[in-house]
């Protein structure tokens, strides 16, 4: 299946419309990244972030806002909440993956250690929720520390299910609503919520990050396996040689036979991996239309995504989000 590619990658549209909100979410992120007492929190932190990540969340947030007519100040304040939370678990998740690259550049840890990188994603956890606070709203708090919470849970369960070759579709679809679409979730929904939208505009944006988040992430499980380290901002194979239970391998797994099994047991349960292993794994999932099957699974929620916000009232950004998913596949193409 091929997936037509936009001559405008929609997220480059959300931010050019979006542009004056995002220089204040901007300001205000490197205005509360900011250290006196701990130099070094800026300095890592501001690594990251300036590292070019797309911003995709906070403009979510954003655009729901939008949406929804807002009149409150305070969406800044959760654009900004959102990148903060997202930088965070990052930072985390590097430490956990013992990750040597991240959008095309050295770690965090690998730059300076582990322990660094663990204590600036914890102040960046504490910052989220002093901007949470400010906002006044104990619905959106409610929201955004559910979120923080399934987060945590998602990548504990992803822990749990390593290298377990027994592990199911629907786990993997646990793991990572937990630990991706939760906060495209949440970015989403408290757009509206900040902005007084009617319930049922409020769970259309929730379930269109929903599927938007669970889409991005088997596309980004996917990639690890056939996209392009440029495209990545990582290596190939990642996901293979830290023997992560992502689709793609779940998949392969159903359908191999006995000597195939083997072969995954030495290499992701044992974690004996030799040189030419990676190519052998890429030959089966092509022999088992693997990878295939994973980019039909992206592509259903990438529908479901659409079809929850197509019947929210016409406007340059909705028409935009409604491409946003296209996009996520077609980067796959």
């Amino acid at each position: 299946m091929r997936i037509q590619l936009p001559q405008e990658k929609p997220q480059d549209v959300l931010a050019a419309l979006l542009a004056p909100e995002m220089v204040e979410v901007n300001s205000l992120i490197k205005n509360r990244m900011a250290s006196d007492a701990a130099p070094r929190i800026p300095e890592v932190t501001g690594h990251l972030i300036d590292a070019g990540g797309k911003r995709l969340r906070p403009l979510l947030t954003l655009a729901s806002a939008e949406m929804c007519g807002n009149k409150s100040p305070y969406h800044i304040h959760l654009a900004a909440t959102v990148e903060f939370i997202h930088t965070a678990t990052l930072l985390h998740d590097d430490v956990v993956d013992e990750s040597k690259q991240r959008r095309g550049r050295p770690t965090a840890n690998l730059l300076w250690d582990n322990q660094s990188s663990v204590l600036v994603g914890d102040y960046l956890f504490s910052r989220s929720f002093q901007l949470m606070v400010e906002t006044g709203n104990l619905r959106v708090l409610d929201i955004l520390a559910n979120a923080s919470a399934t987060i945590a849970e998602g990548e504990v369960l992803q822990l749990t299910v390593a290298q377990n070759l027994s592990t199911t579709e629907d786990t993997y679809l646990k793991v990572i609503r937990g630990k991706t679409a939760a906060l495209f979730e949440a970015a989403c929904k408290v757009g509206g919520v900040i902005s007084n939208a009617n319930e049922k505009i409020i769970d259309a944006l929730a379930s269109y990050g929903d599927a938007l988040g669970i889409c991005f992430q088997i596309t980004d499980d996917l990639l690890d396996y056939n996209g392009s380290a440029a495209n990545l901002g990582k290596s190939i194979g990642d996901d293979f040689r830290e023997r992560k239970m992502s689709l793609p391998l779940i998949k392969v797994l159903k359908k191999s036979n006995a000597a195939e099994k083997d072969f995954w047991k030495r290499t992701i349960e044992i974690g004996d991996q030799k040189n030419n292993d990676l190519d052998y794994a890429l030959e089966l999932m092509s022999k088992h239309n693997a990878l295939n099957d994973t980019l039909n699974d992206a592509v259903f929620w990438s529908n479901k995504a659409k079809e929850s916000i197509i019947t929210l009232p016409k406007s340059p950004l909705r028409d935009v989000l409604l491409e946003l998913p296209n996009y996520v596949v077609s980067r796959l193409s």
